[in-house]
């Protein structure tokens, strides 16, 4: 069964149950042509790999504390916290203890060439 997005107005619920950090149940709560959203759910022991996307992004904690590694030094964040980054930028995440992020990826689009 494919994954409800929500739609423009709907209210999104950001916490989490004890099941989603058992299950690493990160959920892409809303996407548009322009945009995803994500509340990622990161268990202490399952670290997220370098790896890069190519539209910028931002993630804030909302629960436990993160560390990500990006331009060659580590940001740690805890509730309330969040961090930017600007497309293509390679960054691994990893969590302190168990912890809930928002994460916001605006999504690049290729424009086909101009036909003459």
């Amino acid at each position: 069964m494919a994954l409800q997005h929500a739609a423009s107005g709907d209210k999104i619920a950001l916490a989490r149950d004890d099941a989603d950090i058992a299950f690493f149940t990160s959920v892409a709560l809303a996407k548009t042509p322009h945009m995803e959203l994500i509340r990622l759910v990161l268990p202490k022991e399952r670290p997220m790999p370098l790896h890069k996307v190519d539209g910028e992004v931002t993630l804030q904690c909302l629960e436990g504390q993160i560390e990500v590694d990006a331009h060659g030094k580590t940001v740690a964040l805890a509730p309330g916290e969040m961090l930017y980054l600007a497309g293509g930028v390679p960054h691994s995440v990893r969590a302190v203890e168990d912890a809930v992020a928002l994460m916001t990826i605006l999504l690049v689009h290729q424009h086909e060439p101009a036909v003459a």
